[in-house]
């Protein structure tokens, strides 16, 4: 499977993109490193126990959760509304939480705010691995593990729908799905990161006239939902076809 970057060419706003990209990558290095060398370490002391099969099973399963929380966190966190108000937890939801999402959708190919970093996940993660090692090994530790794997491949998926042309029919159609809920028609639907299951169950489908258009042909249909390369500045906003 081959893949181009958006920026092809070296023109200033092209350059600029690309330095954009490197950026986020720089910003998602260190997470991936450290979970997916957590997950895989876990992984393999469970395939080497007596309970292989038990532990490729919670470490399946935690995966699987992870695309349902993904959009619970996606569509309730970070596009929810925390005001400000009295008392530590509205101060800290409105100061770190309220701010959080909105400015991705503002610059969507801003490097900043493409990818989280280690230094917002690490506590999350931290609390639910000590969470999981009161369970028995290699239960619920390995359902975590599957999940914390998950993240990492959903934040590199995230990550590519904004930088990179894929050929392959799952990216086409991802990206597709992601950079329509980057329109102004998308923000209150396509939740879903990774795919759209979460977003059909849960009513937030993309609405089907626009899947038509976006899904129909082979060749994508995006070409006034591409990042601005031309005329425009990196952090502009997706424009409406």
């Amino acid at each position: 499977m081959s893949a181009t970057t958006l920026t092809t060419n070296g023109t200033a706003a092209q350059i600029r993109l690309r330095g954009e990209a490197a950026k986020a990558r720089r910003r998602l290095y260190p997470s991936t490193a450290l979970y997916l060398t957590y997950c895989l370490a876990l992984l393999g002391l469970g395939l080497r126990s007596s309970q292989r099969v038990v532990a490729l099973a919670f470490f399946s399963s935690g995966m699987a959760a992870w695309t349902l929380l993904e959009y619970l966190v996606h569509r309730y966190v970070l596009h929810g509304r925390f005001p400000e108000g009295p008392g530590p937890i509205r101060w800290f939801t409105h100061k770190y939480f309220d701010p959080l999402h909105w400015e991705h959708h503002a610059r969507p190919w801003d490097g900043h705010h493409i990818n989280g970093r280690i230094r917002d996940t690490l506590p999350f993660a931290a609390l639910f691995v000590a969470v999981a090692f009161l369970f028995p090994f290699p239960t619920t530790p390995l359902f975590v593990a599957g999940m914390l794997q998950a993240y990492i491949l959903e934040e590199w998926v995230h990550h590519s729908v904004h930088f990179y042309h894929f050929r392959s029919r799952y990216f086409r159609y991802i990206r597709r799905h992601h950079l329509y809920h980057h329109s102004p028609k998308g923000s209150e639907v396509g939740y879903g990161l990774t795919s759209g299951f979460w977003d059909v169950l849960w009513g937030t489908r993309i609405p089907e006239v626009d899947r038509r258009a976006l899904y129909a042909q082979r060749r994508a249909t995006l070409r006034h939902l591409r990042p601005p390369v031309a005329s425009a500045p990196v952090g502009a906003e997706v424009r409406q076809a």
